[in-house]
Parts: structure tokens; C-alpha cells; sequence
């Protein structure tokens, strides 16, 4: 009965903990992570994919300086990016520009920034896009050396921008509080859990004890985050709870890099899509990209710069308590809000689903590269415009487009897959 008792109070004792810890980094990051998504919102109403192909046009350092700017502060993770750097390829853009933005856009984001800011403090948040533009350069330069192809040319498109202020207000909105909060929300939870389980489970000084020397934590790092997924916002508490229990700032940036930016699944998109070459070019530069920065902040910077708290208040003294516990309400409210829809749309899509059985003529097709809802609705949306087609259905797990309609002209599909960043298989 005493052990009972006493294992009840140890369990009891970890939850609490567990609990302060997962409302503490909510509470940190909420405010900068409501700022980022204002902005994100802010960056899809104005970025134009016909504009910025011709920005990125051309094997010349102009065009691969471009897309690494425009990529910083993009809030696209590495599923995100993949279907609008192809989208930027199809409307122009060079290998070596779309390399550049695949390399530099994942690995940042506005909304990234501003929480690597909140948990992690100024430095880091000023580091990470400067290693962002350093290797999403290095990488596009490699990319054009290596790759002699044709530049593609950019389709001239007439301008179909008709929505008033208004309605450009509330895009913004919805895309910035809604939309980009479902793609993100499943992998934000996800980090935040982790983070504080990680915060519980690891002794203070684990990574100083037990594994004390900064390359090999590099080396155990990269291995471990290179074939996986997790966002660059999702990866900063993770970090942050890392760096507390001894992890160096360098083995750290490691994670931040190579976490958010590949995956497996990305990797045999891009070896589809860019080519052997160039996927190489991508996966080489963040690898040893991320252990020479690592090793530059572990071996040249002030450790002083990169100290945080044991309970990771960093600035509580920039933003008043209350403003931390409102924005963590108003966040969890957003994320339950974009549950609630995404478990709508799966009905929605059920019935769409049982309709289109039902009737006799359906053609289904093959689509890779739709790794979230958004990529799924950037294919329903784009083939749902091809006149005949009444109802359009995609399986994310299958990656099958079931299209029901009068009529309906594979080669036209085959288009609109391709006009969405997407590659149609068949």
C-alpha cells in the first residue's frame, strides 16, 4: 500500500511538472508565434509565384540572392516549401534559385525568428537567418555550377488580381490564423510536448556528463534529424530544453538546420523533381553546413551569449505577464479552431467521396509531393477549375486525385497538378 502511495506521488509530482513546463514555453512563445502569423499572412496576400519566377530567373548570383532573401522570411516548412519552390521552378526559376529556396526557406520564417527570439534570445535569433542566406547561397551558386540545363522560361500570365482591400484584409486573416495555423498546429503540439517531456525526463547536466564532447553531439544530432520531420517553429523549445540539459549551442544549431529542412519524404520529392544534381547539392550543403556553423559558434562565440535560465524566462522583462497567458489562450483557441475545421473538411471530404463513387465517370490519378491539408487543397482547388470537372477528392496517404465530371482531359490535369507545385505521375 505504501508503494502504491509513493509511486501515486512520484507520477502525480512528474505531471505537475510536466504541466508547468509545457505552459511556461506556451506562454514564452505565444505572443511572438501571433506576430509571425500576422506577417505570414501579410507575405502570402502579396507574393505573386508569376512575379517571383521571373525574380528568380537565369543561372546568375542576382537571381540566386533573390530567392534566398525571399525564403528567409517565408513561413514554410520543409513539406510547405517543396510544392512553391516547384511552383517557382514551373514559372521560371532556375535549379540553382530553386535549390537556394529550398535550402533557406525552411530553416527560418518569420514566425521562427520571433520565437527563437522569445526561448533562445537575440543572438540565436540573429544567427539563424544569417546561416540561412550563407548556405542557401552556397547551395544555389553549387547548384548552377553543377547544373548547365536550360533556364526555364517564365509563362507570361495575365494578372487575375481583382479582390478589393477588404477582401485582401481578410485572405490575410484566414490564411495567417487559420490555414497556416492547421498546417503547423499538429507539429507545434508535437514539439511542445516533446519539449516538455524532455525537460522532465533529462538530468540537468545530461549532455555534459554523458556525452561531453560538441562534435560527436553534432554528429548524434544530424544523424538524427536528417531522415525526419519537424517544423522550424516546432524545433526551437525542443532546442531550447536541449541547450538547458548541456547540449552545446553549435549541436543545437545542428537541430535547428537539419530538423526543419529534410525529411524523407522530401528528399525523394526533390530527386523526382530537380534531379539528382541538385538534391545532392541541397542535402550536402545543410549537412555540412550545419556542422561548420556548429562548430563555428561552439569554437569562436561568447558561451555568455547563448545562456538560458533554468526555467526559460528569457524576457519577461519585454513583455508583461499578462500579455504571455492571453496570447497562450487566444493560441490554444486558434489551434482547437483549426481542429474543429479540420475534422469538418474530413466529413465534408467523406461525403464528396461517397458522391463521386457513386457516379460513372471518375478518373483517378496519381500525385506526388502532397505532404499537408494545404498541398491537398492546393490540388482540388486548381483541377476543380478545369471546365467539366464537377467533384475532386485527394487522398494525402495514397496521394490518389479522384476527379468525377464531363470530359475530363488528363493533360489538363496533368497541368493544374503542375501549376500547383505538384508532380502528376499518372
Amino acid at each position: 500500500m505504501a508503494v502504491r502511495i509513493t509511486n501515486y506521488f512520484w507520477d502525480m509530482e512528474y505531471i505537475i511538472r510536466f504541466s508547468k513546463e509545457l505552459w511556461m514555453l506556451l506562454t514564452e512563445m505565444s505572443p511572438f508565434l501571433l506576430f509571425g502569423f500576422f506577417f505570414a499572412g501579410l507575405i502570402h496576400i502579396y507574393l505573386q509565384k508569376e512575379k517571383v519566377g521571373k525574380m528568380l530567373n537565369g543561372n546568375s548570383f542576382g537571381s540566386v540572392l533573390n530567392a534566398t532573401l525571399l525564403g528567409i522570411p517565408l513561413p514554410l516548412c520543409s513539406c510547405g516549401v517543396i510544392p512553391a519552390g516547384l511552383s517557382f521552378h514551373k514559372n521560371g526559376a532556375s535549379k540553382g534559385s530553386t535549390v537556394s529556396f529550398l535550402i533557406s526557406t525552411p530553416q527560418t520564417g518569420i514566425d521562427s525568428i520571433m520565437v527563437t527570439y522569445s526561448l533562445l534570445g537575440l543572438p540565436f535569433a540573429i544567427i539563424r537567418p544569417v546561416v540561412a542566406l550563407i548556405t542557401g547561397l552556397t547551395g544555389g551558386i553549387v547548384a548552377n555550377r553543377f547544373d548547365k540545363g536550360v533556364a526555364v522560361t517564365a509563362p507570361v500570365s495575365k494578372s487575375t488580381e481583382t479582390n478589393s482591400f477588404s477582401q485582401k484584409i481578410q485572405e490575410m486573416f484566414r490564411y495567417g490564423f487559420v490555414d497556416f495555423i492547421q498546417d503547423i498546429s499538429k507539429w507545434l503540439v508535437i514539439g511542445l510536448l516533446m519539449a516538455a517531456f524532455l525537460a522532465v525526463i533529462i538530468p540537468d547536466d545530461f549532455f555534459i556528463r554523458y556525452i561531453n564532447m560538441p562534435w560527436l553531439n553534432m554528429l548524434i544530432v544530424l544523424a538524427a534529424s536528417v531522415p525526419l520531420y519537424i517544423c522550424a517553429t516546432g524545433s526551437v523549445p525542443i532546442a531550447a530544453v536541449l541547450m538547458m540539459k548541456g547540449l552545446s549551442p553549435g549541436a543545437a544549431l545542428v537541430f535547428l538546420m537539419a530538423g526543419p529542412a529534410t525529411n524523407i519524404a522530401t528528399l525523394t520529392v526533390l530527386w523526382k523533381s530537380i534531379g539528382k544534381m541538385a538534391t545532392t547539392v541541397y542535402l550536402l550543403t545543410i549537412s555540412l553546413g550545419a556542422i561548420l556553423f556548429g562548430l563555428l559558434i561552439d569554437s569562436f562565440l561568447p558561451a555568455k551569449w547563448f545562456v538560458l535560465s533554468g526555467q526559460l524566462h528569457v524576457h519577461n522583462h519585454v513583455l508583461p505577464a499578462w500579455v504571455g497567458i492571453a496570447s497562450a489562450v487566444l493560441m490554444i483557441v486558434l489551434i482547437l479552431n483549426g481542429y474543429l475545421l479540420t475534422l469538418k473538411k474530413k466529413r465534408q471530404d467523406k461525403l464528396n467521396q461517397i458522391k463521386i463513387n457513386t457516379m460513372t465517370d471518375i478518373q483517378k490519378f496519381k500525385v506526388e509531393g502532397m505532404t499537408c491539408k494545404n498541398c491537398k487543397a492546393h490540388v482540388e482547388k486548381d483541377i476543380s477549375e478545369i471546365e467539366g470537372v464537377e467533384n475532386v477528392s485527394a487522398d494525402l496517404a495514397t496521394g490518389e486525385v479522384s476527379v468525377s465530371g464531363s470530359e475530363i482531359d488528363p493533360q489538363k490535369v496533368k497541368n493544374a497538378v503542375e501549376k500547383a507545385g505538384y508532380i502528376f505521375v499518372g
